[in-house]
């Protein structure tokens, strides 16, 4: 077994004391690309909050790698908060990620504004930097925001739903760049999808979320099945 940076432990989530998800037990190693995979309204993205703190835990307990005070998981969701005509620059977004480990009241050093132009630079954007945020296209925004989120130099990041509303072409790149943090820089990413689709290739595990029931299934080495999506993974299901 590798080394844990989450854990779930018989964990129930909700609103309002009211559970949509219980008895949930999983674990997520470091490196791991894990997709999250269910029909609308299954409670993918409750899953994800949860996981970030951002939904409250109503029964068990969820137990941390790492110092998540000093290292913020890095957070792209489903519909970014930024008011499209906000007057911001794409690098101006991108160095708000980096106020996630800044102490209160202390100024943004040189180093940060380095580091918000090199995440930049990593999602191919490095032109735009001084783009207004709203000009930008779609697949364009979410690469920022995605830049936004390694900024905060987590040990993991969150992604709900990145390639909804893009094209194909732009899906494609977004894809291709999430699996390069993961493969060439280590990152551990856990992504919400409808479904597999094109990242088939680039997860290692899924975490399915259907009707209440979460289930962690890894990869079992079995082809893919055209009525399936799920076929290489069914046979390993990992029940803690």
């Amino acid at each position: 077994m590798g080394e844990h940076l989450i854990a779930l432990r018989d964990v129930s989530l909700g609103y309002r004391g009211v559970p949509v998800l219980t008895g949930v037990s999983f674990a997520i190693e470091r490196g791991d690309f894990v997709a999250l995979v269910g029909p609308n309204g299954a409670g993918k993205t409750t899953l994800l909050r949860g996981m970030l703190g951002l939904v409250p835990t109503l029964a068990g307990r969820i137990e941390w790698g790492f110092d998540r005070l000093a290292s913020p998981p890095g957070y792209v969701p489903q519909r970014d908060s930024l008011d499209p005509i906000f007057p911001l620059t794409a690098y101006e977004v991108v160095l708000m990620g980096t106020y996630a480990s800044l102490p209160p009241l202390r100024p943004i050093g040189a180093r940060r504004r380095h580091l918000a132009a090199d995440c930049l630079e990593r999602v191919g954007l490095a032109a735009l930097a001084r783009r207004p945020y709203w000009e930008l296209s779609g697949g364009q925004k979410q690469r920022v925001l995605i830049a936004r989120a390694l900024a905060a130099e987590p040990h993991m990041l969150f992604l709900d739903e990145p390639t909804a509303g893009v094209d194909r072409e732009a899906e494609a790149a977004i894809i291709a760049l999430i699996a390069e943090q993961n493969q060439q820089h280590g990152m551990t990413v856990a992504l919400v999808s409808h479904h597999l689709g094109r990242i088939q290739s680039a997860v290692r595990s899924v975490i399915t979320v259907d009707e209440g029931r979460v289930e962690k299934l890894v990869a079992a080495g079995l082809a893919p099945d055209a009525g399936d999506e799920l076929a290489p993974w069914r046979r390993g299901v990992q029940r803690a």
